[in-house]
């Protein structure tokens, strides 16, 4: 299927534009509210959220005895938001850090959730089936009004996220500035906490428990290797969460059985491989080019040195000299000395090398901004 094709399907069939449109504006969503947890330093706090939402989509079940998606995410909003309010609470009441509080929430409350599932799928009654898709998601049970819950929470979160951007942005890099400046800290912090709970509860349905701190937490973490601007963070986190569902939903529209959650979760993973590899600024590749470009440009400053050195013992600095007297530095080598020669700072004549005017012209700036530095 080409591209095409796909994009004809997606507008008459109705289940493929409800998973495409939903996939796409979750990841949208998590995208950009995953960029504020990976700043704070908070990237297991989404793990926390998901695992902790468990319970509450059973303690709903067993209230309503209705598998309604509507209460369900309820349940699990409340539940995700306890966990929370208890993590920020461990923290702030006790000398635990925060690590700890997000490990002892996530087990107890992901134990508790496994447990209450155990327990009702023991019970004498056929409308539990099913429940399970919330531990790996199922894309496929997505529905219309699933995806305008998404666009109207991502929506709130933009007109948030406008309102507030001041207040977020100064709280992310300094706390203690944004105190100094009036600002409620607390109410800034809780809000951007809430949202994230949010976002992540829209995504069990199609990411689930497990895998749904994946989902908030990749996008940003490879957007945040191509800038160091927030908004631009922001905005490319979005995108790369968006395109991951898009993709995705893409691939499963041409092969059987395949679950859309973690399928997207290794797209995500793939779009941050990639920033981690080949991004500019922080990509490994670059960073091995920059490595080996700058360890070979002080090897030459050093060898055009110890030439500069050895001429400055003659009164006529073109004076020719023997290749082996090199031999005793230890920077020297035959392609340093190519080098310096395709720059025009050396020639050579058979075994004997001689400074250029503007090998000694570069050799004495060098010098001079050694002296300066100094």
């Amino acid at each position: 299927m080409d591209i095409i094709e796909y994009i004809k399907l997606v507008f008459s069939d109705y289940t493929l534009r409800t998973i495409t449109l939903g996939t796409a504006v979750l990841g949208g969503v998590t995208g950009m509210l995953g960029s504020f947890a990976v700043l704070r330093k908070q990237s297991l706090l989404g793990d926390a959220i998901s695992h902790a939402a468990l319970p509450g989509i059973a303690i709903a079940f067993l209230i309503t005895g209705s598998k309604d998606t509507n209460v369900l995410l309820i349940g699990a909003l409340i539940s995700g938001l306890l966990g929370t309010f208890w993590i920020r609470g461990i923290t702030s009441k006790t000398h635990l850090k925060s690590d700890t509080a997000l490990g002892l929430i996530l087990s107890v409350f992901f134990g508790f959730g496994m447990l209450l599932l155990t327990f009702i799928q023991k019970q004498p009654n056929a409308n539990q089936a099913g429940l399970d898709k919330y531990l790996f998601g199922q894309a496929a049970t997505l529905v219309e009004s699933d995806v305008w819950l998404m666009s109207i929470v991502m929506g709130l979160c933009l007109i948030v996220l406008l309102l507030f951007w001041k207040e977020f942005k100064i709280l992310l890099f300094d706390k203690d500035y944004a105190q100094t400046l009036g600002f409620n800290t607390n109410f800034i912090d809780i809000l951007i906490t809430s949202f994230i709970v949010l976002a992540i509860v829209l995504g069990l349905q199609t990411v689930g428990v497990v895998l749904m701190s994946a989902m908030l937490l990749a996008p940003a973490a490879a957007a945040r290797q191509w800038t160091n601007n927030l908004s631009t963070m922001v905005f490319l986190a979005a995108i790369l969460g968006a395109s991951a569902g898009v993709f995705v939903t893409s691939i499963s529209s041409t092969q059987n059985n395949l679950s859309t959650g973690p399928v997207i979760v290794l797209v995500a993973s793939v779009f941050v491989l990639f920033s981690f590899i080949f991004s500019p600024k922080r990509g490994l590749l670059f960073k091995q080019i920059r490595l080996v470009t700058n360890r070979n440009d002080l090897e030459l400053q050093k060898t055009l040195a110890f030439m500069y050195h050895i001429v400055g013992d003659h009164e006529d600095v073109s004076h020719p000299h023997a290749i082996k007297m090199l031999n005793n530095f230890q920077g020297h080598s035959r392609k340093s000395l190519k080098q310096l020669v395709n720059k025009n700072y050396v020639t050579l004549q058979g075994n004997m090398w001689s400074l250029t005017p503007q090998g000694v012209e570069a050799a004495t700036n060098m010098y001079n901004q050694n002296l300066k530095d100094d």
